[in-house]
This record gives structure tokens, C-alpha cells and sequence, in this order.
């Protein structure tokens, strides 16, 4: 026999259910009239808004494009040179035998120049846009400053507080920097830069590459002071900030081509024995010097010449400047000294003076050939 519910439930339960359901009654058709501050009031929901009526400019455009999203369109440039990451510290006469990363990859992002990159540059059009850029270059620099002027400029922007300040780095004169400079004519007159690193190595290299030659036009300034590794750049009288040249930015930094082996295991001229004592002999020698990272090596090439006018092998200790700078260092002082580069081990350069011993013998004997020449004078006289 099935009993009711209500019959089931014992009778303090019973009395407990018919209290919730009057209080829920109670609840539901009236409102307390004060609401405890320590209750979390329910949430309102508010009314859905109407989605906006799209404006008639965005119509424009949909109904340009024919309803779909098109990419923009590349930029031109008509700069009369090939885009490169780095201007002063790699060589167009320079061929890699191989690359590190796919060369439809360009630096300045996908379809966003209408040059194509080949993994070193982007080059330009070739075309009578270098003589036009010259004589532009000439219109901006106007009249050349006085030495009160070059002064004023210097004693302005020389210290190392100025504001107006680029630090050119192991890169050198890079291609982003050149925007960069034209950011800083936009208000000021004169933009310092502080060298540092393996282009301080040739320091006439940065200034030529900063102004503008015949055939490349890239920053159209003037170098007006140049003191160990402080360059200023005087941008011009008649510069015209709304007249620049519009410069596409690299996005990121391209990988270095592989180009070929810096050292040879046999050197130009020498054995195999030689050359095995030429670099024993550089190792457990003295180091000329001590290169630090990031320094200014402004005097490197002068101390190498020195030494191999009494030295056949020289040691350029260069702990903790990192391998990559090193073989920099040995490229650049191979075509400044010149010498020949022996080894690379464990942050160490070994140098060689080369075939040229000859001349380094004859530029030893230079100040005695100049007296003799002096006395057979002066008896000549008397």
C-alpha cells in the first residue's frame, strides 16, 4: 500500500517545507524594504544594443574593393643606392658562396618593397638618378659655415650629455640609422654619434659612408668634427624636414651570408712546416695589445704597423670580445696594415706581416737613409 508523500514526511519536516514555500510566496510579490549592505544584490541585465550602422567612409572603401580585404600596395623607392643592412661594414665586391636562410625572406617584411631582396641587398634601379641626387645634396648643404658657426655646432653638440645622440655599433652605418638621422635633423640641426666597436677600426670608412658621394646618396649631411670616435653630422642651411626621403624600414635583422674561409690552412707563399711555426711562434708571444668589447680601436692599425717593422708575427689578445668580432678585427686590419691573418684561436689573433718584408725592412730604415742623406748635404755645403 502506497502512502502520500505529505504522510511520509515527519512532522518537524513537514513544517520545515510549508515555511520555505509561504516564504518564497512572500518573497516573490514583495520587495523588503531595507536590503542588508553585507547581500550581494543580483545582476541586471541589461538590454542589447543595436549592432551601429557601418559609416559611410567604410562603405567607400568595401565597395572599392569589391567586398574583399586587399594587401597594400609595395613601396617605392627612387634612392639612387641598394639597400644593405650594414653599409660600412660589408663589401658589394664581396661574393658568399651560400646563405643561411632562404633569400625570398627580405628584411623589410612580404610584399611591402618593390625591390627584390638576392640575401645580401635590394637593389635599386639603375638609372640617371645619381648626378640629380648630387647636385640636391649640393642645394641642401648651401653656403659652407663659417669656423664661428663650425664652432657654435661643436660646443653645442659635442658632449657626451647632448640629447641628439646615435650609437653606431658593430653593425656601422646601418640601414635603419640612416632614418634615424633624418628623426633627429627633423629638430635639431646637428646629430652627434658615438662610435664603438669593430668600425672604429677606420674611422674615415663611417665618415664617407655618413655623406653623400656621387654615386650613393644616403644621408646628405656634412661631417663637421670628427675626435677619435665622436662624429657630428651637420644636416645642411637649406634642410627641409618635409622634403626627405622616405625610407623603408628593415623589420628585422637579415642573417649573415656564409662567405669563404678567412684562414687557410697552408698561407700564400709558405709551407706547411712554416706556417706551422709562424702561428706556434705568434701563440707564445707576448700580446701587442688588449682589445676590449664594444672599445674604440681607433690606434689598432697604427700599433700592427709599428710592430712589424721590428716583428715578423704579431698577437692581439681579444678575450672576451667574442669570435664573430675577431674575425671582423682580421678582415678589416688584412686590408688596412695590410697583412695576413694566421689564426683565430680562443680569442686570439695571430697576424703575419706577409711578402711585404721587404717594405716594412725599407720603412725601418727610413729615418737612417734621411740622416745620411742630411750629412752627405751638409758636407756638400762645407
Amino acid at each position: 500500500m502506497l502512502l502520500p508523500r505529505d504522510l511520509l514526511l515527519l512532522p518537524w519536516r513537514r513544517a520545515t517545507a510549508a515555511g520555505e514555500a509561504i516564504a518564497r510566496r512572500l518573497n516573490h510579490h514583495r520587495a523588503p524594504p531595507f536590503s542588508d549592505p553585507d547581500d550581494d544584490p543580483p545582476f541586471t541585465r541589461l538590454a542589447e544594443r543595436p549592432p551601429r550602422a557601418p559609416s559611410k567612409k567604410k562603405k567607400k572603401e568595401e565597395e572599392d574593393q569589391g567586398g574583399r580585404i586587399r594587401p597594400p600596395e609595395p613601396a617605392s623607392s627612387d634612392l639612387p643606392f641598394d639597400f644593405r643592412y650594414s653599409y660600412s661594414e660589408t663589401d658589394p665586391a664581396w661574393r658568399p658562396i651560400g646563405f643561411r636562410e632562404p633569400t625570398r625572406f627580405s628584411p623589410f617584411g612580404p610584399g611591402r618593397l618593390d625591390r627584390p631582396w638576392d640575401g645580401v641587398a635590394a637593389a635599386a634601379a639603375r638609372g640617371e638618378g645619381a648626378g640629380a641626387a648630387a647636385t640636391s645634396r649640393e642645394e641642401v648643404l648651401g653656403e659652407p659655415l663659417a669656423e664661428e658657426e663650425v664652432a657654435q655646432l661643436v660646443e653645442r653638440y659635442r658632449h657626451s650629455d647632448c640629447s641628439r645622440q646615435i650609437n653606431l655599433g658593430k653593425g656601422g652605418v646601418t640601414h635603419n640609422m640612416i632614418d634615424d638621422i633624418h628623426n633627429h635633423w627633423k629638430r635639431a640641426e646637428a646629430v652627434r654619434i658615438k662610435c664603438l666597436g669593430v668600425p672604429t677600426l677606420d674611422m674615415d670608412n663611417i665618415c664617407f659612408h655618413l655623406e653623400c658621394t656621387i654615386v650613393q646618396d644616403k644621408t646628405g649631411g656634412k661631417v663637421i668634427y670628427c675626435n677619435i670616435n665622436i662624429l657630428i653630422l651637420y644636416r645642411g642651411r637649406n634642410y627641409d624636414p618635409k622634403q626627405r626621403p622616405q625610407i623603408p624600414l628593415m623589420l628585422w635583422k637579415p642573417l649573415a651570408p656564409i662567405y669563404p674561409r678567412l684562414v687557410q690552412n697552408v698561407a700564400d707563399g709558405l709551407t706547411f712546416e712554416k706556417t706551422k711555426e709562424l702561428r706556434n711562434t705568434g701563440l707564445n708571444s707576448s700580446p701587442l695589445m688588449k682589445l676590449t668589447r664594444n672599445g674604440v680601436y681607433v690606434n689598432v692599425v697604427d700599433r700592427v704597423r709599428e710592430a712589424f717593422k721590428t716583428v715578423e708575427v704579431v698577437r692581439l689578445d681579444c678575450s672576451h670580445v667574442g669570435s664573430s668580432d675577431c674575425k671582423k678585427i682580421g678582415v678589416k686590419l688584412r686590408d688596412l696594415v695590410p697583412c695576413v691573418p694566421l689564426l683565430f684561436k680562443d680569442e686570439q689573433i695571430i697576424l703575419w706581416r706577409g711578402k711585404l718584408s721587404g717594405i716594412w725592412s725599407c720603412l725601418k730604415e727610413l729615418p737612417v737613409l734621411h740622416e745620411m742623406k742630411t750629412l752627405l748635404y751638409l758636407s756638400a755645403e762645407h
